[in-house]
């Protein structure tokens, strides 16, 4: 990925980070609400600093939530941070060096691994386009990330909803969220987009009061 692409994932975080606190501090006096907005704007322009100077995708309550709504189709969201050593079929694996390429034969065969239930050749193509290292958390935070981008869906993801026209964009990227016709794009088991909608806004405002009260999401460490 060029410096280009990873630049433009940070635009409109600002707007982003605006309405946040407007949503969370509607009830408080002027001066408390004109002090959550400069700190959310400040940690707005300390994520582009960081996003600059690490070439990484930032964390915005909007794409975390996304990012948590994923992990619930695919089945990864109930195991915490375990998810993210998860092999298809539910057994784990120990240490984050790299994808683990462990072939399971459950109802179906397949080598999916970690919170987005990557597959070996898409884990190599997203790790080389972002030059990573390891198959961490925050490695594969940032894989999925560019997934999205990578489907045009980065700017409906920061807009703060959770679409059919959005999940039908990432179907082809993960088998369990449902297309237009509510179907899977690979013909395996999806999950209904109106349970992935119920579970998204509710993390959602989950996340976006956790960033009004302790400032900007961190990313995850390997």
């Amino acid at each position: 990925m060029d410096m280009a692409l990873r630049l433009r994932s940070g635009l409109g975080l600002g707007m982003c980070a605006l309405s946040a606190a407007l949503t969370i501090c509607a009830g408080e006096s002027a001066t408390n609400l004109q002090g959550a907005m400069a700190a959310r704007l400040s940690a707005t322009r300390d994520l582009r600093a960081q996003q600059l100077a690490n070439q990484a995708y930032v964390m915005t309550p909007e794409r975390k939530a996304l990012l948590n709504t994923i992990r619930f189709a695919e089945g990864t969201w109930k195991q915490g941070n375990d998810g993210y050593r998860t092999l298809y079929g539910g057994s784990t694996f120990e240490g984050f060096e790299k994808h683990p390429e462990r072939v399971i034969v459950k109802r179906y065969t397949s080598a999916a691994a970690g919170a987005y239930q990557f597959l070996p050749r898409t884990w190599a193509m997203a790790a080389g386009k972002l030059g990573l290292g390891d198959f961490g958390p925050r490695n594969q935070d940032q894989a999925a990330l560019y997934l999205i981008e990578r489907r045009d869906a980065l700017d409906e993801t920061d807009a703060g909803e959770l679409t059919p026209q959005l999940l039908a964009k990432l179907a082809p990227e993960w088998a369990s969220l449902p297309t237009l016709s509510k179907t899977s794009y690979y013909g395996q088991p999806v999950k209904k987009a109106k349970d992935l909608q119920e579970f998204y806004e509710d993390n959602l405002e989950q996340l976006r009061r956790q960033a009004a009260l302790y400032g900007p999401l961190p990313l995850l460490f390997s």
